[in-house]
């Protein structure tokens, strides 16, 4: 069993197909999401190559204005090439506008799309692919890979079609002139050409090292502000800093080490370029001493050779440019390409109606990390509609990994789960999941206002449905204590409010999405005494009617349950009603006891 999709990590020492996509070929995939902007892409491309094409009109100017000079002929022929060059001037620079805008604007919307798609894919990636890899990471290459590849659409493939024109433009003009010479500061191209793929290879790589490194280091440092109070008050903030360092530090070697061949690179390219100028400018003027050349036609030549130069040097610098994009892209559409195991069936069974009627049948299951560990075996468990179940047991015995199953966060290893008499691999996920809500013991809230909070659930409830499920849960009266009432803004994971407030919106959240099943993971256990009544209050509204399964490390919280089951040796050890299990000297009795001794023991030392 995979860890929750087919995932390839992009590997420079692959060959062939086992890792597809290689290199260029995955910048070429940049192409499909151009694909709807296509008339705007023509555009761009259309002023770019006009405005290309009139700029090797520049130096033809300057040849005709030196020869006319030379002849000495009268002013007006130099009147009507200088203004002719002025109104190209001013065409050229209009269409320069339209040209960066346009691509500017390609680069900004394919980036746009390119981060909604990485988005799109990881919401829909299965838990065991997030255990897998650090949250920070993923984030961080939403910014930083994302913005390599923004710098090559939007500005980098603009100038290697630009560079491209006056190449090759510049290079037909340059034979026009003077055949023999062109041929001579041509002897310049292969080196460069080889210079540019050994180093763009190199610099390839080196760049997603240096993405990799920065990808931890923003995982990490996500990581320790997310857990700042833990990391407070065991005093290890100086850690953490240092360990934030380190990481910056090696990402800073590593760039360093990458600048350091992109300053070769470009050292090997301009030198080889500008020694082919010295060796053009020294025939060029032997030329014209002899009087094959004019001097107009040596000053054009000269104007285009600077032209092409420049445009070799930066072509040699955008190739290494496309490559450092290459492995920015290649980690980004990984994830895109991801194809998660947990998705809808190709024929998905409508959930029937029905009151919440589940059963584990021949369950058995072990986590894709820990594959030779199993958690169930042989589970056989039947719930009935508008039964209120606890699942007790020790920690690690598998009563989480039941709840996951039964929101097919995880598949089972063998056997299967049913919703009202359906395989839940049989229905659409959010059909199954909206049928479900989970009150936790820790529960997770936006940063958003307390409304969004409530509404989580259920995206269009009205304000009346939002203040009635606010009321159900005891909460309406501490939300409209507060200025702002419902449209409070709670901060990062709630932390405006108390463990009580946010266990009862959560209850509202909860309330609101009106489940068939309602699962209660710890709910209370955290709570002091005032803050457990009103929250059980609200539960008991919550559970009236529906099927319930409470998990309970607290004992005394499920003695009212209709039957607890206790998970433990990888399956149901025991099950029945508290004065059953009690009756029994059995699993369920041990835990009861063994609480009941802890219990005393603190209040003993609270004592004392």
């Amino acid at each position: 069993m995979s860890s929750g999709g087919a995932y390839l990590e992009p590997d420079d020492h692959a060959s062939g197909a086992a890792v597809p996509r290689r290199r260029l070929g995955v910048l070429w995939r940049l192409r499909d999401l151009m694909r709807p902007y296509r008339w705007r892409f023509v555009l761009a491309v259309t002023t770019l190559l006009a405005a290309s094409g009139l700029s090797l009109v520049y130096p033809q100017a300057a040849r005709y204005a030196i020869d006319v000079g030379m002849r000495g002929d009268t002013t007006s022929h130099l009147d009507l090439i200088v203004l002719g060059l002025c109104l190209v001037f001013i065409v050229n620079s209009g269409l320069i506008w339209l040209r960066h805008y346009s691509m500017s604007w390609l680069g900004e919307r394919v980036v746009a799309d390119l981060r909604g798609l990485v988005v799109d894919r990881v919401m829909t990636l299965p838990l065991a692919w997030f255990h897998e890899r650090r949250t920070g990471e993923l984030v961080g290459r939403l910014s930083s890979d994302v913005t390599v590849v923004e710098g090559v659409v939007g500005s980098e493939l603009s100038l290697a079609l630009r560079n491209g024109v006056q190449l090759a433009g510049g290079l037909i003009l340059l034979f026009v002139i003077d055949v023999r010479l062109t041929l001579m500061m041509l002897l310049v191209v292969p080196p460069i050409v080889l210079s540019a793929i050994y180093f763009g290879g190199k610099l390839r790589r080196m760049s997603r090292r240096v993405q990799d490194e920065l990808a931890k280091v923003s995982g990490h440092v996500q990581e320790a502000v997310g857990a700042i109070q833990t990391v407070q008050s065991f005093v290890r903030e100086q850690h953490e800093a240092k360990k934030y360092r380190a990481g910056v530090e090696e990402a800073f070697r590593r760039t360093m080490e990458m600048v350091r061949w992109r300053a070769s690179f470009w050292s090997t390219t301009t030198g080889a370029t500008y020694i082919a100028i010295a060796v053009v400018i020294w025939l060029g003027g032997r030329a014209m001493i002899r009087g094959e050349l004019s001097a107009g036609d040596l000053t054009s030549f000269f104007l285009y050779t600077f032209m092409v130069a420049a445009a070799l040097g930066e072509m040699a610098g955008l190739w290494a440019g496309l490559q450092r994009a290459a492995g920015a892209t290649e980690r980004l559409f990984a994830v895109i390409d991801t194809v998660p195991e947990l998705r809808d069936p190709d024929a998905p069974v409508a959930l029937p109606p029905g009151k919440g009627a589940l059963a584990f049948e021949g369950v058995s299951f072990a986590y894709p990390a820990r594959p030779a560990a199993p958690v169930l075996a042989g589970v056989d468990l039947q719930v009935a509609p508008g039964e209120v179940v606890a699942l007790v047991g020790p920690s690690g015995a598998g009563k989480s990994t039941i709840l996951s199953l039964l929101f097919r966060f995880y598949d089972v290893s063998s056997g299967r789960v049913t919703f009202e008499g359906v395989d839940v691999r049989q229905l659409r996920l959010a059909e199954l999941r909206h049928a479900l809500a989970m009150v936790a013991q820790e529960p997770v809230l936006f940063s958003g206002t307390l409304r969004d909070n409530i509404a989580y659930g259920c995206a269009d409830a009205t304000a009346a449905q939002i203040e009635a499920a606010a009321r159900d849960a005891n909460a309406h009266d501490f939300i409209t204590a507060f200025p702002e009432g419902y449209d409070t803004v709670i901060g990062e994971r709630g932390t405006k409010l108390s463990g009580g407030q946010k266990q009862r919106v959560a209850i509202a959240r909860a309330l609101l999405a009106n489940p068939r099943v309602l699962i209660l993971d710890e709910a209370t256990s955290n709570l002091d005494a005032e803050s457990e009544a009103a929250v059980q209050a609200a539960l008991a509204r919550l559970m009236k009617g529906r099927t319930t399964i409470v998990v309970a490390h607290r004992l005394s919280t499920v003695r009212d349950a209709n039957r607890i089951l206790v998970v433990d040796g990888a399956g149901i050890a025991e099950q029945g009603t508290h004065d059953a299990l009690m009756a029994k000297d059995g699993v369920y009795r041990r835990l009861v006891e063994h609480q009941l001794i802890g219990e005393e023991r603190v209040a003993t030392a609270s004592a004392g």
